[in-house]
């Protein structure tokens, strides 16, 4: 959704907005997530051993992978015009409740529970979300998200 100033935001609150687009996550962003986090453990990386070995049946994302996508579906579902930056704030609560294996695609549904002040021009805003991963029924990640926008 698309609002001309932060203000705007409290018409929403309450309001489940999305679904997103969907994004694939691929062989290539997960090696590339393992490199910038150190984390290259094999049943992320290694395809043969993954499919040898995981019971899984193949290589699967990291978790905070999933994660680290919330930005990026937020960024869709809510657009203000007059925002100059936002910035991550933090999370209240992460729940990683299913794998997410190489090639699949996954969207975001949210909720924005909470509009707040933050300084002389900027939003803290609580998001409540939950990325889906096409073909299941139960979620990847379910999270509370909390993010500062200023004007």
């Amino acid at each position: 959704m698309t609002f001309t100033q932060l203000s705007d935001l409290n018409s929403v609150i309450g309001k489940e907005l999305g679904p997103s687009e969907w994004v694939t996550v691929t062989q290539e962003m997960i090696n590339s997530f393992a490199v910038a986090t150190l984390d290259d453990q094999w049943i992320h990386t290694d395809i043969e051993k993954a499919k040898a070995h995981s019971p899984f049946g193949g290589p699967i994302a990291h978790g905070f992978l999933s994660l680290s996508l919330i930005s990026h579906f937020v960024g869709e579902l809510i657009h203000v015009e007059s925002a100059k930056m936002g910035v991550n704030y933090g999370l209240n609560k992460v729940r990683f409740t299913s794998h997410v294996p190489s090639g699949a695609r996954l969207r975001m549904k949210a909720t924005l529970v909470q509009v707040d002040p933050y300084g002389e021009n900027g939003v803290k805003m609580v998001i409540d979300g939950i990325t889906e991963m096409e073909g299941s029924e139960k979620p990847v990640c379910i999270a509370q998200f909390v993010a500062l926008t200023f004007e």
